[in-house]
């Protein structure tokens, strides 16, 4: 999280949150406060999530953007977690910090189901996972906004406009790397068969899965215009390890695709775009812990992931050992 939001949140704050939405005290779990301060709590028997962002991070406009986008996707039958009033019916509670700037409440009905437990069994529903987002990419394209004036960003600006703020200023040579990268990307073609408003982050720890093996997704809060393209690369990203057996990936990918394949139609050329897409979000990601944590005291898992990790960027080094055009050829 920004250092100046994190500054700026105080016990007030938090109270006149719970306040907003009745929620009882002694209910309240605190489970997150990486981007925004992220709750669990119960009310009239019924699990919630209540996010706590600031107006630094998203605007109010850009906030009711993403719960119009995700009531669209819950009325067209994705399984995804939906916005709920507060104690006054409104979507979003504006609370004034002590800068001029606010704090903005939103709550969620809670995902249900459990969290994949691990990369076994993320892979044991590829299928499912991979229809979900597909139908997700589906439903993107007949979508607009019910206010044209409530707009989600698009996720390269604002990709970029993270990196150039963050990154250290010794690293020279990742950023020439990462001009480069954002260069090529822009010049992508943003035809409706694969670019919309795309989730940005259903990586394995933002959806619960239920009996059935269904995934249900939740935190929007990274949703955005982009390439459908990107949000498979981040799914990638997260579900495959350099050190994971190429055979076991392989047949996860093909399977994930399949998947996608049922619900939306993209033409598997844009996979060879994949590699860039990982590459973009590694960078991403490095700067982001450089925002947030103390590089010189990590705990894991962010240290073995910073481990030698500028040097990687700097070589250009592949973030995953996936030959994606061999991987279209199965498809």
């Amino acid at each position: 999280m920004e250092p100046e939001i994190t500054s700026r949140f105080t016990e007030a704050i938090e109270v006149e949150a719970f306040r907003r939405y009745a929620i009882p005290r002694n209910t309240v779990r605190k489970i997150d406060a990486f981007e925004s301060f992220v709750y669990e709590f119960a009310r009239a028997g019924a699990r919630y999530i209540l996010r706590v962002g600031h107006t630094l991070h998203r605007s109010v406009a850009a906030v009711h953007a993403e719960l119009d986008w995700i009531e669209h996707l819950a009325r067209c039958g994705a399984d995804v977690a939906r916005p709920i009033p507060s104690a006054s019916g409104a979507l979003v509670e504006v609370i004034a910090d002590d800068r001029s700037g606010h704090f903005l409440a939103t709550a969620f009905a809670y995902a249900p189901g459990e969290k994949p437990r691990d990369a076994a069994h993320v892979r044991s529903i590829a299928e499912a996972y991979g229809q979900a987002i597909g139908r997700m990419h589906a439903l993107t394209k007949d979508y607009a906004p019910s206010d044209p004036v409530c707009a989600r960003p698009h996720i390269l600006d604002d990709i970029e406009r993270h990196v150039r703020q963050w990154l250290p200023t010794a690293h020279e040579m990742c950023l020439d790397r990462f001009n480069v990268l954002i260069a090529h990307l822009r010049c992508l073609p943003a035809g409706r068969d694969a670019y919309g408003l795309v989730h940005g982050d259903a990586h394995r720890w933002n959806f619960h899965v239920d009996r059935r093996g269904i995934p249900r997704f939740f935190d929007f809060d990274d949703c955005g215009v982009s390439w459908f393209a990107y949000d498979l690369a981040v799914i990638v990203y997260c579900s495959v390890a350099e050190s994971d057996p190429p055979d076991v990936v392989e047949k996860y990918l093909v399977r994930f695709f399949r998947g996608y394949a049922r619900e939306n139609a993209l033409d598997w050329s844009w996979l060879l775009e994949i590699p860039r897409f990982l590459k973009l979000r590694e960078i991403y990601d490095y700067t982001a812990i450089h925002r947030s944590l103390d590089v010189e005291d990590l705990s894991e898992p962010w240290a073995s992931f910073m481990h030698g990790r500028k040097q990687r960027i700097e070589r250009g080094a592949p973030v995953l050992h996936v030959d994606f055009s061999a991987l279209a050829e199965l498809l």
